[in-house]
């Protein structure tokens, strides 16, 4: 009787101990998958990922089928403003009250440097489709961070060599002044002077700066053969218009060292018509990346970039592992992405390191000229595609996450 009476008070402890704990079925949590999307919506960086980020990941879950192992898949979406703090907070508001499972978007470095280490004591995926520094596998490397679309040292090695290797040794930036600059400014200087160049100067420009023309007069009296403008976004058109306005392409040469399509849109092709830059992702390369653009254009009017790109790559990857992994729990589901390799309109040649830097195809673009574009979206001619291991970096033993 005694021993009826202990298994009946264990199967109550354990019934009730089952009905307290959130519900697991299938692998899910709370019976759904939440995907949050921060970025900057409205500022700088708006039309290079922003509001259009979440209309691509938004594409990848519809395309998914809306649901994983059974279960609903959710997107949310907040502006972060470019602010490390509101970004952090936001993160940890969602991660902790709001039962998101993973975070995409993710453009300004200093926002994502604060996000993950939200994510990381919060054990859950970090998309990130945007942002450039290569801090997040390096310094600051985490087994929760997935670096998608591009870095600084993918830009560097793939536009600043071949200009060093041209003849074009003496080199003066016009440099974003926060950590995605620095890192940018800090990696191409590296590749300048290992391949025999020498950087004569620099100039730091804040975030959101409309009146360049105390730094364009800078450069102009450097003497540089080269002129790389390390910023991003409307910083990136306002300083190249700027350059030449006050006849600074007359003088050095013109690099812009992370130009998205959007932003090469907004400038007309009589000043950035011929320019040559490293993308990550251009929508005219194939009938796949093709078909996927056409389907981007419809639903959002704006051609699409490589953190747009990146988005939908990344979620679908993400989604692909919770299937896989039977689960939404943070370790499970990297691990899982780290094993299947990403291959969609993208990812080509892809793998995602153990470190977090997702290895890929980059390329080397020239920007069309007005007379060759066939429409508006007619923007770039590839001339040569860098196989994922000569663009990236090596990885780092201490950021080896198996």
């Amino acid at each position: 009787m005694k021993q009826v009476i202990k298994t009946l008070a264990a199967a109550v402890t354990l019934g009730s101990a089952l009905m307290a704990a959130p519900s697991m079925a299938g692998g899910i949590s709370d019976d759904k998958v939440r995907i949050g999307v921060l970025a900057d919506m409205g500022g700088p960086y708006g039309d290079l990922c922003g509001r259009n980020c979440v209309a691509a990941v938004e594409m990848a879950v519809e395309d998914f089928g809306g649901k994983v192992l059974g279960k609903k898949i959710d997107v949310l979406s907040a502006d972060d403003q470019n602010k490390p703090d509101f970004g952090s907070a936001k993160a940890r508001e969602w991660l902790e009250s709001e039962g998101v499972d993973a975070i995409n978007g993710l453009v300004a470095s200093s926002v994502v440097g604060a996000v993950s280490q939200v994510t990381r004591s919060n054990e859950k995926p970090t998309l990130i489709s945007g942002a450039g520094s290569n801090t997040f596998t390096t310094k600051t490397c985490s087994p929760f961070n997935a670096h998608w679309s591009y870095d600084v040292v993918a830009l560097a090695n793939g536009t600043v060599k071949p200009l060093v290797d041209s003849g074009k040794k003496k080199w003066f930036f016009i440099t974003a002044d926060y950590s995605f600059g620095h890192a940018l400014e800090k990696v191409a200087t590296g590749v300048i002077e290992s391949n025999g160049g020498k950087v004569v100067g620099a100039a730091r420009a804040p975030l959101g700066t409309n009146d360049y023309s105390s730094f364009v007069l800078q450069a102009m009296s450097s003497g540089a053969d080269v002129v790389a403008l390390a910023n991003a976004g409307k910083d990136f058109v306002n300083s190249l218009k700027g350059a030449v306005e006050f006849g600074l392409s007359e003088q050095a040469t013109l690099a812009g060292l992370l130009v998205f399509a959007s932003d090469t849109k907004a400038i007309d092709p009589s000043i950035i018509g011929n320019m040559r830059l490293t993308t990550g992702f251009y929508w005219d390369r194939d009938d796949q990346s093709r078909e996927w653009a056409k389907r981007f254009v419809d639903r959002t009017g704006a051609v699409p970039t490589m953190a747009h790109a990146g988005a939908y790559s990344s979620t679908m990857h993400y989604l692909n592992a919770v299937k896989e992994a039977g689960t939404d729990e943070g370790k499970a589901v990297m691990s899982k992405m780290k094993e299947l390799k990403p291959n969609d309109f993208f990812a080509r040649n892809a793998t995602l390191r153990s470190d977090g830097r997702m290895v890929h195809d980059m390329y080397q673009v020239r920007v069309k000229t007005d007379s060759e574009r066939k429409n508006d979206h007619d923007l770039y001619e590839i001339e040569k595609v860098i196989p994922g291991d000569q663009a990236f970096g090596a990885q780092l033993p201490e950021c080896d996450f198996k």
